[in-house]
Order: C-alpha cells, then structure tokens, then sequence
C-alpha cells in the first residue's frame, strides 16, 4: 500500500516518514526540517486540556524558575528598560512573566485554556517569550506568523523548546514520548523561519532561540 502523503504544516513542502512508535507517526520535510505528527494522530481538546491540567508549575518554585531562567537571562541582557511584551502559551503559573516583571518590563499573558486574551495579538510588543509551546501547535506557521507580526522592529521572539538532532537520536528521544508534543523543531527550521522573515537568529542554548526582527 502506497504510504499516505503529507504536507508540512509549517512550509508546506511534501514529507516523508522519519519514525513510527507504538503511539503514533511522525514526518520530516527536507525543506524547513520540521518533524510533525499528522493531524490524524492528534488529541481532541478535551484530552489534551487533562494532560496539561498534569502540570505541577509554581510560580514562586525554585526549580521551575531556574529551569526558565535558561530563557529569561538571555532576553533580559537584550531588552531595553520598560520594555512591554507578551507571555503566549504562558499556562496556569506565569512564573515567566513574574520573573521579567521583577525586573520591571511589563509582561501581558495569553494562554487558550489558562489565560485567554486574543486582543493581545491585535497590538504590537518589544518581545513575545513562547517557553515549551511551539512543540504544541498544529498550525505552526500560521501561529509563529501571527507572533512575528505582533512584534515591534527590533523586537524579540525568545523561543523555548528541545531540538530535533538526527533521526536515529529521535527513536527514542523522551520529548516526543508527550503525547501533545506534535511539532519538534531543528536548527534548520529556525534557520529556515529567520531566513522566511530576515530575521536575526541567535542559538543561545540547548533549548533556547532568539529572533530578533528586523529594525526599520
């Protein structure tokens, strides 16, 4: 039987199959590098708020905030003073957006089961954080569009997520073992996507990325 074709849901390119476990499929695209799970395998909403409800994150917990400290010690040496930006995907403990606001930037939240605020991607911002939240999305290149856009010349979009290294890392790589974890990035998808917006891309860690978009 002629495997089913699927296209990827960031550039749109044809992909292939890269792996198969007991759960699920996952395709590559030569082109940008992403590696996704096809729609057929994903969760309905339902299942996927329960496994998030999971979560144990506290706002004021030690190890949560060295974990994002990895994100926000590299954003914070590249703000201006005041700078005003948004926490999307910031879940039900916005330690993030606690930790930038001590340092007196003012940090508005959007998240669609915990914090819901659409009109917050109707305005500009100096800086959007996504911390664990792109592996997430469905749509990823109609979601990171909408967050560039939202972003002010010269602004920043500080990306957290676990990086795709080769296939055979991938067999049995934990991060994909998550069954809400759909969309799994590469150095080449975020070369790809600063190259689609001219963006400056600066790789600051394992798991941390910085855009920084063009100043007009």
């Amino acid at each position: 039987m002629k495997p089913v074709a699927y296209s990827c849901p960031l550039c749109s390119a044809p992909t292939s199959p890269y792996c198969t476990d007991r759960r699920r499929a996952y395709y590559h695209c030569a082109v940008c590098g992403l590696v996704h799970v096809p729609a057929d395998w994903h969760l309905d909403t339902q299942a996927e708020r329960a496994i998030y409800d999971l979560h144990e994150n506290d706002t004021d917990e030690p190890g949560y905030r060295r974990f994002l400290s990895r994100v926000t010690e590299p954003l914070l040496a590249r703000l201006q003073p005041g700078s005003e930006g948004l926490d999307f995907g910031c879940g039900p403990a916005p330690a993030l957006a606690a930790m930038l606001s001590e340092q007196s930037h003012r940090v508005a939240l959007h998240d669609i089961y915990y914090h819901p605020a659409p009109e917050a991607l109707e305005r500009a911002w100096d800086f959007i954080t996504a911390t664990e939240v792109v592996e997430h999305l469905a749509r990823p290149a109609c979601e990171l569009d909408r967050l560039w856009r939202c972003l002010k010349p010269g602004g920043w979009l500080a990306i957290m997520t676990k990086r795709v290294r080769d296939q055979q890392a991938f067999q049995t790589w934990h991060y994909k073992n998550d069954l809400t974890h759909i969309s799994f990035f590469s150095n080449q998808t975020f070369e790809w996507l600063a190259e689609r917006w001219e963006a400056e891309l600066e790789i600051v860690g394992a798991d941390v990325v910085m855009l920084r978009k063009r100043a007009q």
